[in-house]
């Protein structure tokens, strides 16, 4: 128990390490201050708009930046939808592998394009590589850019002063896809090459083991590059099914440290630019705060249940739950990687969350029904955190009888409109979706496990999808019509119904004067509306959730341990 101690600091520290100057640096990049990169990507990036026709200095309205992302996302669906339906008939094709079937492109296509990357297949005998790096991990990259230049339009609206336009959404789109995401996914796909992960447009690999002489078909492909961007994007879709469990894509403690710290990388960092961005550290120093005691929490839960409430039988000797575990990374590493991945949009595992205690599966399941806001997705998590935040200024308001206030600017009823679309729409959603599918007379041919634990693998999935996570409880049978089809419209709905409203969040913001702090000002840097805007957030996901987790996880524990 000390060593996991030891290590989950060790974790903390460089996380916060990292993740200082790379929001400095992503702040420089996003307000068009020059970095130390400026003169070899400045001509690429003047190229590129060169070639859409983007005006530099056009900045949008609110409804020009959403009918952008709308278009451009609903475009990347088609492509994607249209290339696994035809990956027989096109080339990179090795093991040529068929066309999925619609409703599998379907989910698989929208889950990708929304940042979710929930998986219903397994990469290695489904897709083709051209799929895979054409299809997934383009949109690994774009999907993570549209979430942070949605989010620095939120932030302009509170920066801006009596204008109607937050940015231009082509812009955003092309500075955090070539100065950030590239260059940090090309260095980190040079070290897990290095630590083993497999690189190579070579066919599979049939070998034949030494001791037992049986042949064994040995998949591999162009994974390190997706790997890379799939951690630091907060995608988290593996190229191989069992994601980085699998010894091809996770192969060393190094990778996983490597892989384990990008999960958070950007979410944190973004905490940072947002600070520097309001001219205000301590308003990002707050939700940095907030989000890292969130984490701490659910991170001590998750190791305790895993390290010290798995049964336990005479004459053996218990080193925790190993179940679904790989002995490289054991009890401390996988709970550290699963509460990271469940923090963030990720979704990628490294050990199987099926297999966790009742307890702590449910840890893992709550921060993902917390609404992807402790640390979240990349720009997601944190125009999920401010609404939640804008939500407690006006609570905070409305207990001490003042106009609510937040950075200067009057909370308004339109701006509640936006936030409750922003906060409520992810419940709403998982619950509705996890209804349906228990209520499906077909449901228990899905399931592998019977009562409580059946029932907590459907809540799990739909907590997933619902919340643009993509993890899965993997007794779950995720690719039947009713699943794909349901699951991807959640998926999409889930993603850009709050995504919307944070952008018309941001143009009525952007319009407003700023009010001058007074005396009555709350503050919303300290350390007394930290610790309201978490009971805010426990508040609102127990409301909406604990009379579920009682009948899935809660359930499942008094029942294993009765």
């Amino acid at each position: 128990m000390k060593y996991i101690i030891l290590q989950d600091l060790f974790y903390l520290i460089v996380l916060v390490t990292l993740s200082i100057p790379l929001g400095i640096y992503i702040y420089k990049v996003m307000s068009g201050q020059k970095v130390f990169i400026s003169r070899v990507l400045t001509p690429i990036e003047t190229l590129i708009y060169r070639f859409l026709g983007v005006k530099k200095d056009e900045d949008m309205t609110g409804k020009k930046y959403a009918v952008s992302v709308m278009s451009f996302s609903i475009i990347g669906i088609l492509f994607v939808f249209i290339l696994q339906l035809m990956q027989n008939v096109l080339p990179f094709n090795t093991e040529n592998l068929k066309g999925t079937s619609w409703h599998l492109a379907f989910n698989t296509a929208v889950s990708f394009v929304t940042n979710t990357n929930w998986q219903a297949y397994s990469g290695e005998s489904t897709l083709s590589y051209l799929t895979q790096f054409l299809g997934l991990t383009v949109q690994n990259f774009v999907s993570a850019a549209t979430g942070i230049a949605v989010v620095f339009a939120l932030i302009r609206g509170f920066i801006i002063k009596k204008q109607k336009t937050i940015g231009n959404f082509w812009v955003d789109l092309t500075r955090i896809t070539i100065y950030v995401l590239i260059p940090i996914s090309f260095v980190v796909a040079i070290l897990l090459v290095s630590q083993g992960v497999v690189q190579t447009f070579n066919p599979y690999k049939e070998v034949t083991s030494l001791q037992e002489g049986i042949s064994q078909l040995i998949p591999l492909g162009p994974a390190a590059s997706q790997i890379a961007i799939k951690q630091l994007g907060t995608n988290g879709g593996g190229f191989f099914g069992v994601n980085s469990a699998f010894p091809l894509e996770n192969p060393t403690v190094i990778s996983n440290f490597i892989q384990s710290i990008l999960i958070l990388l950007i979410p944190a960092a973004l905490c940072v630019s947002f600070g520097k961005a309001v001219k205000d550290m301590k308003q990002g120093r707050a939700i940095y705060i907030a989000m890292g005691v969130l984490f701490v929490l659910a991170l001590v839960g998750v190791t305790l249940s895993e390290q010290f409430l798995a049964p336990t039988f005479n004459g053996v000797i218990s080193s925790g739950n190993m179940e679904g575990k790989e002995i490289i990374h054991g009890v401390g590493q996988s709970a550290l990687w699963g509460t990271a991945t469940t923090a963030a949009s990720n979704g990628s595992v490294n050990s199987m969350h099926d297999s966790f205690t009742p307890l702590g599966g449910m840890i893992l399941m709550f921060l993902m029904q917390l609404g992807e806001i402790v640390f979240g997705g990349v720009g997601s998590g944190l125009y999920g955190m401010l609404a939640f935040v804008i939500l407690t200024v006006f609570i905070a308001g409305l207990m001490v009888g003042r106009t609510p206030e937040y950075l200067g600017k009057k909370v308004e009823p339109f701006d509640m409109k936006m936030v409750c679309l922003i906060v409520l729409a992810p419940p709403l959603l998982t619950l509705i979706g996890t209804a349906t599918a228990v209520a499906m007379p077909n449901a228990g041919g899905w399931l592998t496990n019977t009562g409580a634990h059946g029932f907590s693998e459907i809540l799990y999935a739909f907590s997933s999808m619902g919340n643009n996570n993509g993890s899965a409880f993997g007794g779950f049978t995720a690719d039947t019509v009713f699943t794909n089809v349901a699951g991807g419209v959640i998926m999409f709905l889930v993603r850009f119904v709050p995504m919307v409203a944070t952008i018309f969040l941001a143009e009525n913001l952007a319009k407003k004067k700023s009010v001058a702090t007074s005396e009555g000002t709350l503050s919303t840097s300290n350390t007394m509306f930290v610790g309201l805007l978490i009971g805010v957030i426990f508040i609102i996901a127990a409301l909406s959730f604990l009379p579920a987790l009682a009948l899935g996880p809660i359930a499942d524990y008094f029942t294993t341990f009765k």
